[in-house]
């Protein structure tokens, strides 16, 4: 079995990040975890937390970064990028007003541009989807399938929560893109009414299955997400890590 990795996207523990950044950090090393996907650097130079992580063993994994700041000032990004040791940028949300048929154009061209010219630096570009990007435009097609078909220098980072969320079996997803899929959002999801964010191994989501496509379908790291936690963050994502452990042995090293 091939040995992915596993970071926890710092969303997670925002609240937790934005009062104590390195004591966060050094929490999330000693519970088990690999790396961490950034979503902002708290005011902190990619230097100073490269330092960081490396004191702490942690890898970074993947980047966040907000579509604006990709189109503002791109050296900016993937210089920082490259000081923390992140392959993957990713776009990880659209605002509203950019979720239209003649918006999704712009993007794909922009997205399609963007990463050649990451690639070219040695990093990779990426897109993260929601549930919204399963709608279906006139072509027939979902948003997601356009932007990923017409951008073909974009990775897909799929969230199996959104993915289930809008009626979608990500396993379909993940093989329907198989090798272009490098990082994956583990999450589950409540099997109540309202379906919300769950700690891994809690809901009704199909885990296993997208587990055991790891090495079949190329993902190099799993990013466990929980959005919004009905308890301490920092229980939730051991809950969701000790999960994990139970399916993938090598974790228990």
């Amino acid at each position: 079995m091939k040995e992915i990795p596993v970071s926890v996207q710092l969303y997670t523990l925002r609240e937790q990040c934005e009062k104590d950044f390195e004591g966060t950090l050094k929490r999330v090393a000693e519970l088990g975890y690999d790396g961490v996907e950034f979503a902002g650097l708290y005011g902190r130079s990619a230097k100073e937390i490269r330092n960081l992580l490396d004191r702490l063993g942690l890898k970074a994994s993947s980047s966040h970064v907000p579509l604006q700041e990709l189109k503002n000032d791109l050296t900016k990004v993937i210089e920082e990028q490259k000081t923390l040791g992140s392959t993957y940028i990713i776009c990880p949300f659209l605002m509203p007003d950019e979720r239209n048929e003649p918006a999704y154009q712009g993007l794909i061209s922009f997205l399609k541009d963007t990463g050649e010219r990451v690639r070219e630096e040695g990093l990779v570009l990426g897109y993260h989807n929601h549930d919204f990007e399963l709608e279906r435009l006139n072509n027939g097609k979902t948003v997601l399938e356009t932007i990923l078909d017409g951008a073909q220098s974009v990775i897909a980072e799929f969230d199996i929560y959104w993915l289930k969320k809008a009626g979608e079996n990500p396993v379909e997803w993940i093989e329907k893109y198989m090798n272009r899929v490098p990082i994956v959002h583990l999450k589950d999801m409540t099997t109540d009414q309202l379906k919300s964010f769950a700690e891994l191994g809690t809901g009704g989501v199909d885990l296993e299955t997208v587990l055991s496509l790891g090495e079949k379908a190329g993902i190099n790291w799993w990013v466990v997400e929980q959005d919004i936690c009905q308890r301490d963050p920092f229980e939730s994502i051991e809950m969701s890590l000790n999960y994990l452990k139970t399916k993938l042995p090598y974790l228990n090293k």
